[in-house]
């Protein structure tokens, strides 16, 4: 079946999990393919696995909600837990912490292996992406109904709730942060891309393309374009916008102006900024990757192979 999720192991870069459709994960050695151990007994399809930030655990998690996680060394099942439908799920930058998010709208989060626990009461209404920021003390979540929350994960409550004209008029489908943490950006499928200052909570920058209206296509079946992955370059200050209409938006981040529009053939799945350098990766429906020069909004190169959708990538260091 489709493989929906990769993961390299950060300490390394020598090791990756991958989950697929078919109920199965896989921990696998770059330098040759070998499986090093499956993640036996889920029960659905696999669609969050990764590595700790040291990489001594990886975790696994299905559709119906199944967490588990592995000991990497000993390729042994140190925990499991079994939540509401889960919708994302991702490690604490520098501790054996587990964040995940539910289709209840409850953001979990868990010491590994004691299993400490606590929970962040949702709205009841998906909690659709999530992520840890930089200092480790704080997440931001989106949730289905366009509310942005800012969790402050020690005290358990909210530092900032971002509703209504602040918040998005559609799910909030990804997040991303600027590298110092001082600013998060959020993309839904009202195709609006939002600039948040984690200090203050407020809306510092809209971005949205005029000409990028969700394009209807019959009243019946209303597709709609929307915005399916955000990421903020290391190096310069631009931000990148990626479009299920096939659209890369390249942003100024100081006057908040579009740089550049880079048309693909197909919705764009995912992008990701190069670590230190102004390059641009995408992955496309179209089955390709394409590494885009940020200051030119130049494609650079495109990597062809796949016959079919890409639905994850991800880039060693």
């Amino acid at each position: 079946g489709s493989v929906f999720c990769v993961n390299l192991d950060p300490s390394t870069n020598s090791l990756a999990v991958t989950g697929g459709e078919d109920d199965r994960s896989f921990v696998w050695r770059v330098s040759d393919g070998e499986v090093l151990f499956e993640c036996t007994g889920h029960k659905d399809s696999v669609t969050s696995a990764s590595f700790s930030h040291d990489s001594a655990l990886v975790a696994t998690g299905d559709m119906s909600g199944l967490i588990k996680v592995w000991k990497v060394e000993t390729k042994e099942e140190v925990w499991s837990f079994e939540v509401g439908d889960l919708e994302w799920m991702e490690w604490h930058p520098c501790a054996h912490v587990l964040l995940a998010g539910t289709a209840d709208g409850n953001v979990w989060m868990w010491k590994i292996p004691s299993g400490e626990c606590k929970t962040f009461q949702g709205p009841g209404c998906q909690a659709t992406t999530g992520k840890i920021l930089p200092d480790g003390k704080r997440a931001v979540v989106g949730y289905e109904d366009g509310i942005i929350r800012l969790w402050d994960l020690k005290q358990g409550n909210t530092s900032h709730v971002l509703k209504g004209p602040d918040g998005h008029q559609g799910p909030v489908t990804c997040v991303a942060c600027s590298k110092d943490g001082g600013l998060i950006l959020t993309g839904s499928v009202d195709c609006r891309a939002k600039l948040i200052s984690t200090a203050t909570g407020k809306v510092v920058g809209v971005f949205s393309t005029e000409g990028l209206k969700p394009k209807v296509l019959m009243e019946e079946e209303s597709e709609t374009n929307s915005i399916e992955s955000v990421g903020f370059c290391n190096v310069l200050p631009l931000v990148a916008v990626a479009y299920l209409d096939g659209t890369l938006a390249i942003y100024d981040l100081s006057t908040q102006s579009l740089r550049h529009k880079c048309p693909h053939e197909a919705g764009i799945v995912h992008l990701q900024w190069e670590d230190s350098s102004p390059l641009l990766y995408t992955c496309s429906l179209d089955g390709a990757v394409r590494i885009w020069d940020a200051r030119s909004g130049q494609m650079v190169t495109q990597y062809h192979g796949h016959t079919a959708e890409i639905l994850d990538f991800t880039l060693n260091r």
